[in-house]
């Protein structure tokens, strides 16, 4: 339960939560996200289509991959493209990858044949990472982004989280680990705070 927590975030700015374990922050971004409901209070993206809720501007990316097993990795990028509409705003210009350019570029590109369930952890995890390329919405919001992800793969996360950023995208992240990500603002959840960030203390 959060109260008080107040913050905005502008275009091409990443918000990185950090907190001890199990004091909220996997809560906030699946709250954000739509997956719970609001007591109280409102979330709201400016710039968006007027009838089309926050929710279906954002991308998740949680600790689960999403996954089908029974599908070759091709297919599952394909599924989620299809499933997953477009959504733009104003000041975001990110753009559509060919899912077999997202699997390359994330260095899986040979498995896309494979049925997802021969892929190790780090390779799942990438393929969960080609959803946010393959459909372009303004808003990431990521739980841990680098877990599995070797030393190579989390570089190449950051830059893509940092085009994201430069597209005019949002970034929310609950994380342990620091990340070289540009214009951030930190949240730090603590028991019993009104957790509202600074830009004027935060900013880095």
């Amino acid at each position: 339960m959060f109260e008080d927590l107040s913050f905005s975030l502008e275009g091409g700015s990443a918000l990185v939560v950090t907190g001890a374990n199990g004091i909220g922050k996997s809560s906030l971004l699946r709250t954000l996200a739509g997956l719970v409901s609001l007591a109280h209070g409102s979330i709201r993206l400016e710039g968006g289509a007027p009838d089309t809720p926050s929710e279906e501007h954002i991308h998740y990316f949680g600790h689960q991959d999403a996954v089908k097993p029974a599908l070759s990795v091709l297919e599952n990028l394909q599924f989620w493209q299809s499933f997953a509409a477009a959504a733009h705003v104003s000041g975001f210009s990110g753009s559509s990858v060919d899912p077999m350019d997202a699997l390359n570029l994330l260095g899986i590109g040979h498995t896309a044949r494979l049925p997802a369930a021969f892929l190790s952890a780090g390779q799942k995890r990438r393929l969960s990472l080609c959803r946010l390329l393959v459909t372009p919405r303004p808003v990431w919001l990521m739980d841990e982004p680098t877990s599995a992800l070797d030393r190579v793969s989390e570089t190449q996360l950051l830059g893509l989280m940092n085009a994201h950023l430069a597209a005019g995208g949002l970034i929310v992240t609950a994380t342990h680990s620091d990340l070289a990500l540009e214009k951030t603002l930190i949240l730090h959840l603590r028991a019993g705070d009104a957790a509202a960030p600074s830009p004027e203390e935060a900013l880095q």
